[in-house]
């Protein structure tokens, strides 16, 4: 099956067919930074970091960047209000960022362009358009001339009257139509800004001047001078259709003449779910003013990195994502299920389930009885289906429910045949390919790529934890030895109130924080 993803700008799935052949280009619009990331930042990352490793097990050769906002309004009002300066502000403030893509697992960036390392491109990029006509100058700050794009609003379908409604920027005086935006802002006395060829003339002619860029040339201007003029793919939350990704279609292709970007992909928003007073669930958008913001550095802090990235995957990306507690809880519970089921297999086995392909010519020649052909089919159909998903608009949801199915399959073959007893050495085998599809097939996404360490689990230092439920499991046994059995229930009970499930084996009792 081919790849499509739905394209934003045609309202319709197609099949993916890049400009260059074997080659992918991505650009994804990354933070403002100003204050500390939240979660909504970390889904784009998330998502096309698997995106990305997904189409390099297809074969292609990717390119992906994320850009950073360095110089904008926003930063610069923040960094006045906290009295420091606007670069040191950023630099803080990204390296958070970056701290907390690398605990989520966000390793196949390419490059993290800062705007303020590409003011020489955007300064000729806003020339290049103001050559052709379609941008101007008042008073130092400089205008890009919608009338001057004849598709303008082919991505959001919106008018161009109504331009001026979500923009980051002030109307203005002197803008030839309401809906123009900002390429180049000057710089008031003291403010931070670069030399330029606007703003210094008298009357606001032309001449030497300093100023900023505006928002949106700041995504063309990287984009294609590390991507090309015309490249594969624009990624960015859906909050961004409009003006952003409209205006840097505007400027862009009326600059070169050329298609801007191929594939417009937008994933859904952030939403935090709460329960009312009547015991309802509702869910509203994640945002300042409302003052539910769920910062990255806390939700690292009190979950497991890998509990984040499963959660954050287990929806398709262009539903919008529902956050709650709860909702984390949930999806670490099903993690940790898949988890234990490959362990189980690791300790039946004896061999390793991560890091190693799955082997179709080892699993064909397993067992020949009706279950072991029975879970043959399952695997090998796991893995048609698994990928049909992920070529169907990237739908890591589908993907994840079939690594469940699998690992239940694998589980209730491993108790019909009583593996955890000496058992068929083919028997054996069989499982452990099955768990080995499950971890080849996570990998494509950046999931199950090793066990899960004891800290990620949340229940705190590994040496210090293993030791206390070796005495906690001795006591509990040597209860049921003394017929102590409420003692034994009271131990299990307890730690089942700590999310810590007991599974009492043939080999003895093993442990599993949920």
């Amino acid at each position: 099956m081919s790849l499509r993803i739905y394209n934003t700008l045609t309202r319709q799935k197609e099949t993916f067919e890049p400009v260059v052949p074997g080659k992918v280009g991505i650009y994804l619009c990354g933070p403002t930074v100003y204050k500390d990331s939240h979660i909504g930042h970390a889904v784009g990352p998330v998502i096309f970091d698997a995106f990305k490793k997904y189409l390099t097990y297809k074969g292609y050769k990717v390119r992906l960047i994320i850009n950073v906002t360095d110089v904008d309004d926003k930063i610069i009002i923040e960094s006045q209000r906290l009295g420091i300066p606007m670069e040191e502000l950023a630099r803080q403030v990204s390296v958070g960022y970056f701290e907390a893509m690398e605990k989520l697992g966000v390793d196949s960036i390419d490059e993290y362009p800062r705007a303020t390392e590409y003011i020489e491109q955007i300064i000729n990029l806003v020339q290049r358009l103001g050559e052709n006509g379609a941008a101007y100058e008042v008073d130092g700050d400089v205008y890009f001339d919608i009338s001057r794009c004849k598709d303008y609003g082919k991505l959001s379908h919106r008018k161009p009257e109504d331009q001026i409604e979500g923009s980051r920027e002030l109307a203005g005086n002197g803008k030839r139509n309401p809906g123009d935006f900002a390429l180049w802002k000057k710089s008031a006395e003291g403010e931070v800004g670069w030399d330029c060829p606007w703003g210094g003339g008298q009357d606001g002619g032309s001449g030497q001047g300093r100023g900023r860029p505006g928002w949106h040339i700041e995504c063309s201007a990287m984009s294609m001078e590390l991507l090309g003029e015309t490249f594969d793919i624009h990624g960015g939350g859906l909050d961004l259709i409009f003006p952003h990704h409209e205006n840097e279609i505007a400027q862009s292709e009326t600059a070169t003449g050329k298609t801007f970007a191929k594939y417009w992909m937008h994933n859904g928003l952030t939403r935090i779910k709460t329960k009312q007073t009547g015991g309802e669930w509702s869910a509203e958008k994640m945002s300042k003013s409302l003052g539910n913001i769920r910062l990255l550095k806390e939700l690292l802090a009190e979950y497991p990195p890998a509990v984040i990235r499963f959660f954050l995957l287990s929806t398709h990306y262009r539903r919008p994502i529902d956050f709650s507690d709860e909702a984390i809880e949930a999806t670490q519970k099903g993690m940790m299920n898949i988890y234990r089921s490959l362990d189980r297999v690791l300790r039946i086995t004896g061999e390793n389930v991560y890091g190693v392909d799955f082997d179709p010519t080892k699993a064909q020649q397993l067992g020949q009885s009706d279950p072991d052909r029975q879970l043959h089919e399952i695997i090998t159909q796991s893995q048609v289906r698994f990928l049909e998903s992920l070529d169907d608009d990237f739908n890591t949801a589908g993907a994840i429910a079939v690594l469940f199915e699998l690992c239940g399959a694998i589980n209730r073959y491993i108790d019909e045949q009583k593996l955890e007893r000496p058992g068929s050495p083919e028997a054996k085998r069989l499982v452990l390919e099955g768990a080995r599809m499950v971890t080849t097939l996570s990998r494509t996404i950046g999931l199950f790529e090793g066990p899960l360490k004891t800290d990620d689990t949340g229940v705190g230092d590994e040496t210090l934890t293993g030791k206390l439920m070796e005495l906690l499991i001795e006591l509990r046994a040597q209860a049921r030895r003394d017929k102590n059995f409420a003692l034994a229930d009271t131990i299990r009970d307890k730690l089942k109130d700590l999310d810590i499930t007991l599974e009492d084996r043939l080999d003895g009792t093993a442990w599993q924080k949920d």
